[in-house]
């Protein structure tokens, strides 16, 4: 089997581990488990009276499949024996009362890949789940995944972003649930009895975010004839270059859902708010990232500049033209932050071309940061009703409202005598369409856009050495 270098970050001594998606247990794993997806319900459980349902001894082997295969690619995953062990017990116990709607909390609270993260370190993950912006139904799924944790970034978290949850991924292989746009593990995805108090690691897959970064950039850069600066267009040729800039802007983007002057739960857990509140926290924490990217380019870093292109090529180019425009959130953020720049001068569409202020880029982003901060800022001292309306105008300042918006026509033309949740029914699909620029935009790019599902490092070219 092929092997692969881990590096422990602590500066410790370099060992070789077999590569797991190699070793054939992997492949009848991975079969077993695509057998099952196929027969479960969007809750995770078998329905034995179903039309076209499996007979309980046929999944009754491939799960014995399953528990064979984990057990034979434990061994060369020690870190791992405590939560292999954990599910190999909630597979049974599964199995034991009839393929009822999974309960994997055990084996959930038993994997724990963020209390050592080692470079370049596998883990076998399976897990009946979700796939956030993938597939909607708590399916089994199987991942192999490896640890990006380099020297540099363990260094920043310990000095500057701590940041102990977070893990930066890659994939290895996987099954049908993120053969999709889904690029995170987390833990609140998978099919549980109860919620934990508390979640303990959340995992992003930085070669797949790199991967389509880089290949919906360079069409929209050809479509739109940007000139670029030699060294980002260096970084648009080398995956390896931008997976770093992508590990190093989301473990700066995580971190700053729970950093500033919140006015509301970052994450919005239980909460129902207007998409656009959803939109202006994502588009903070990754202006926020860009900030600090600015500072750290100041200072000499090799992978400061790279991120600042990195946030402002995916959230213009990709994020307002992906997914459907039923309160697209991320969506949002990109047409906000392109609409901000047009408007103070960094980028210009004449002649059909796109033209950017390279030198004004950095400067008049990081005020846009610092606007969405102050308004942040402001919005302690409201209430939740009067700081959606803040919110919805600023950024009408920038986006056109749909004409029929009833939202835009201000209090008067909502009953604000219900509670401020029951208002959010009265917010359109498309509560800020696409702009003539983007809808041509979306339609050059459509194919490019479908050409991303499921893609991987492997699936571009250009990979530095």
């Amino acid at each position: 089997m092929t092997e692969i270098l881990v590096q422990d970050v602590a500066g410790g001594a370099l060992s070789t581990d077999p590569r797991v998606v190699d070793h054939p247990a992997w492949a009848r794993l991975k079969n077993a488990v695509e057998e099952i997806r196929g027969w479960q319900s969007a809750d995770g459980s078998i329905d034995f009276d179903a039309e076209d349902a499996p007979a309980r001894a046929d999944a009754d082997t491939a799960l014995d499949r399953i528990t064979a295969a984990v057990g034979e690619l434990s061994p060369l995953l020690p870190h791992g024996a405590d939560y292999h062990r954990a599910l190999l017990a909630d597979l049974r116990k599964w199995a034991a009362g009839g393929y009822g709607v999974p309960d994997f909390l055990d084996s959930l609270l038993a994997f724990q890949p963020a209390a050592e993260r080692v470079d370049g370190r596998q883990h076998l993950v399976v897990f009946p789940m979700y796939t956030q912006n993938g597939n909607p139904d708590r399916n089994l799924e199987a991942v192999v995944l490896r640890m990006v944790w380099p020297e540099w970034l363990a260094e920043l978290e310990a000095t500057r972003y701590d940041n102990p949850l977070f893990c930066g991924i890659t994939f290895e292989d996987f099954t049908a649930g993120y053969d999709t746009n889904s690029a995170v593990l987390f833990p609140e995805t998978v099919a549980v009895r109860e919620a934990p108090e508390r979640f303990t690691w959340g995992g992003i897959f930085c070669d797949r975010e790199a991967a389509r970064f880089r290949r919906v950039t360079e069409a929209a850069v050809e479509v739109l004839g940007v000139e670029l600066p030699e060294d980002i267009r260096r970084m648009l040729g080398d995956q390896a270059r931008c997976e770093q800039a992508f590990v190093l802007w989301d473990m700066v983007h995580d971190r700053a859902h729970s950093h500033g002057d919140l006015p509301f739960d970052p994450f919005m857990i239980k909460q129902r708010q207007p998409f656009w509140m959803y939109g202006l926290e994502e588009l903070r924490c990754d202006l926020t990232a860009f900030k600090e990217a600015v500072r750290l380019e100041a200072e000499g870093h090799p992978h400061g500049r790279d991120v600042q292109y990195a946030v402002l090529f995916d959230r213009m180019f990709r994020f307002p033209v992906t997914g459907d425009r039923v309160r697209n959130y991320d969506g949002l953020g990109g047409q906000l932050l392109f609409a901000y720049l047009h408007k103070h001068d960094v980028i210009r569409w004449t002649d059909n071309t796109l033209h950017i202020d390279w030198r004004r880029a950095p400067e008049v982003t990081n005020r846009l940061c610092g606007e969405i901060e102050q308004l942040y800022r402001d919005g302690i001292d409201r209430p939740k009703l009067v700081h959606w309306f803040a919110a919805y105008d600023f950024v009408s300042t920038y986006l056109a409202p749909h004409p029929g918006s009833r939202w835009a026509k201000g209090p008067d033309a909502l009953d604000v005598t219900q509670p401020p949740r029951r208002l959010v029914d009265d917010v359109l699909p498309d509560e800020f369409p696409l702009s003539m620029f983007y809808e041509a935009l979306a339609k050059k790019l459509k194919s490019v856009i479908a050409s991303t599902k499921g893609i991987t490092a492997a699936d571009v070219e250009g990979t530095a050495a």
